[in-house]
């Protein structure tokens, strides 16, 4: 008798991470968390096979404190997903959209129907995650109170949709990593690939610039590029990048010899080499 495999995320059940898991690997059992770092260490010390991790949306931008969770996590890139969001707003039953005055929920949320919220008369109000906010509006009762969520949330917790697609932009996207506690490197010769390196430079003049012209000279593209501040004293700034490419093609040992080169000790983590997402090659 085979054990079904587990996957975390982080929020309640009806969050977009749960949404995630199920279009991903809809055989495994999804197992929420309150935390990121409860998420990650659930895959950490085994009681979870992966974890579900938010990195960035299409209109947001990127997910606030999840870089500075990822080199030290121990774990390991071994896919992307991207997952469509489909906002909705949610009440209770019996209420209208000319009742809401507040709409709760994850601060991602927010930003992404800013606009709409605003035509509305609409007070937007932070809330841990899209999901629970919908579990604390089913549990308040209240018909002037509603919460921007899925559709899935709106199943589990008994909510009636008051406007569908509350969306500030006609395409709205968040791209996921699928973290295990081993490396899976695909095979080089199967499907394009991306690599996943966070690292922090020297304090040298055109540190970046030099250690980026590896990647330049050697042929690959960097599909992104984000710098943070790393630890109390905010002087040590740390660059996460992906690129496309495999991690044993020679053009990016040679790109990765030359960015070490102009690193601190090691300071240059390779957190996953993994398959791209057939998302990254739809015509846009």
């Amino acid at each position: 008798m085979s054990t079904q495999h587990t996957i975390a995320f982080q929020g309640v059940p009806g969050a977009y991470s749960h949404l995630s898991c199920q279009a991903f690997c809809p055989e495994w059992k999804a197992v929420a968390y309150e935390s990121f770092s409860g998420m990650l260490r659930a895959v950490q010390v085994g009681e979870c096979d992966a974890a579900m991790v938010p990195v960035e949306n299409s209109t947001a931008g990127r997910v606030a404190d999840i870089h500075r969770l990822l080199p030290n996590s121990g774990l390991h890139i071994v896919s992307e997903h991207f997952q469509p969001v489909n906002h909705q707003l949610l009440g209770v039953k019996g209420a209208k959209l000319s009742d809401i005055k507040e709409a709760h929920s994850h601060e991602q949320g927010l930003a992404q129907c800013r606009e709409k919220l605003e035509m509305l008369g609409i007070t937007p109000i932070i809330h841990s995650d899209t999901a629970g906010a919908a579990r604390d509006v089913a549990k308040w009762g209240e018909p002037t109170k509603a919460a921007i969520a899925s559709k899935l949330a709106s199943d589990i917790y008994g909510l009636e949709v008051l406007m569908d697609e509350i969306t500030d932009m006609s395409v709205n996207t968040t791209r996921f990593l699928v973290m295990k506690k081993q490396m899976q490197v695909p095979d080089i010769s199967l499907e394009p690939a991306h690599c996943t390196f966070v690292f922090s430079l020297r304090s040298v003049p055109a540190a970046l610039y030099k250690a980026l012209g590896g990647f330049a000279t050697n042929g690959i593209n960097l599909t992104k590029i984000e710098s943070y501040m790393s630890g109390d004293q905010m002087q040590a700034a740390q660059f996460y990048i992906d690129c496309e490419g495999h991690i044993e093609q020679k053009n990016m040992q040679h790109a990765l010899e030359e960015l070490k080169f102009y690193c601190l000790p090691d300071a240059v983590h390779i957190l996953g080499c993994y398959p791209s997402s057939p998302h990254r090659h739809k015509p846009r």
